[in-house]
């Protein structure tokens, strides 16, 4: 997933994918900005179409094109360099970087949190932050070490909201999740036709404490999944459950083959095997080995099919959606065994 990642600034150690660049701790949100390249704002422009019956001018530079502005339609462009990042309309608030990172800090102050890295992906379309959390675990006590972070991420185009997600991240092995705050699998989020006022500043600190909850629930499906066994044909059709031919992982409009599905399969059954932290006992034979050999795959090893798309699935796309199917499946899986 290195070569998704478009502009990175990462505080403490070295991340698992080596880009980046280095910064101190604590630093003050436009630090932040500078050194993880978000220094960049973004505008909403007029829009225009071609007045028919012109359109076809555009094909021929020696004719004369009229246009016609869209009122109810706007552009959304970062101003740096002109990138065009959506179309949107006139209701539409973009969230600048700049006040992203200062509404993320007041949150990660209010939980005694730090900033750990910041970026981009897709073009500038998607900025994200992580935060660390100060709630550690170890599985039933062991080596398997898994760390609590808070995942920020604010879109630049239509239709997506600002959120805020739990992702617990294993460490030796660094496969994510992106886990709901809140009842009902809702998410934190805030949409581009909201300002940063201090009712969306409360209610982010009420999501701030449902964090430590929902951490501690993670953490007791993880022990639940990593002292109970599996079974080679149990877990054969776990994995078919998840990877249906039709399934999608990493691009919403293009389907696996069934000949994709089988290497998927047999590169999950090797990665429970052989993945790092496979030889642990917390996951030798178990549930939660399973778990890890699903998110292994799509984390480490799938390609998205449209550059640029391979860190987003991983964590807020299709990928994020099945790694939590792959929890909530193996947990009632465990449960029926």
């Amino acid at each position: 997933m290195a070569h998704m990642v478009e502009t990175m600034a990462y505080a403490g150690d070295t991340p698992w994918h080596g880009l980046g660049t280095k910064v101190e701790h604590d630093m003050t949100p436009e630090e932040m900005l500078i050194a993880a390249q978000l220094n960049w704002t973004v505008s909403k422009r007029p829009l225009y179409t071609p007045s028919a019956p012109n359109v076809w001018n555009l094909l021929d530079p020696t004719q004369e094109t009229s246009f016609t502005h869209l009122p109810d339609d706007h552009v959304l462009m970062r101003d740096s360099d002109n990138t065009r990042l959506s179309v949107c309309g006139n209701d539409y608030i973009p969230f600048q970087n700049e006040e992203v990172m200062q509404f993320f800090k007041k949150f990660t102050d209010a939980g005694n949190m730090s900033m750990e890295t910041a970026g981009s992906l897709r073009e500038g379309k998607d900025i994200w932050c992580l935060a660390k959390l100060n709630s550690d675990f170890r599985v039933n006590g062991s080596e398997d070490q898994i760390g609590g972070y808070l995942l920020l991420n604010n879109s630049h185009q239509v239709g997506k909201a600002m959120t805020i997600m739990l992702t617990p991240i294993r460490v030796v092995c660094n496969n994510t999740l992106t886990l709901a705050l809140g009842q009902g699998g809702s998410r934190f989020r805030v949409l581009h036709i909201q300002m940063f006022d201090e009712q969306v500043q409360a209610a982010a600190e009420e999501a701030l404490g449902l964090s430590n909850a929902g951490l501690q629930d993670f953490q007791e499906k993880v022990d639940f999944l990593a002292t109970t066994a599996a079974k080679d044909e149990l877990v054969d059709h776990y994995v078919a459950q998840l990877f249906q031919p039709n399934l999608l992982v990493s691009n919403d409009e293009v389907p696996f083959t069934r000949d994709e599905f089988k290497r998927t399969a047999l590169a999950v059954r090797e990665a429970i095997e052989t993945s790092p932290g496979a030889d642990l006992q917390s996951a030798k034979g178990t549930w939660w080995g399973a778990l890890n050999g699903v998110t292994y795959v799509l984390d480490h090893q799938k390609q998205s099919r449209q550059a640029g798309n391979g860190l987003y699935s991983a964590w807020l796309g299709s990928a994020a959606n099945t790694k939590r199917k792959a929890l909530s499946l193996a947990v009632n899986m465990a449960k029926a065994a």
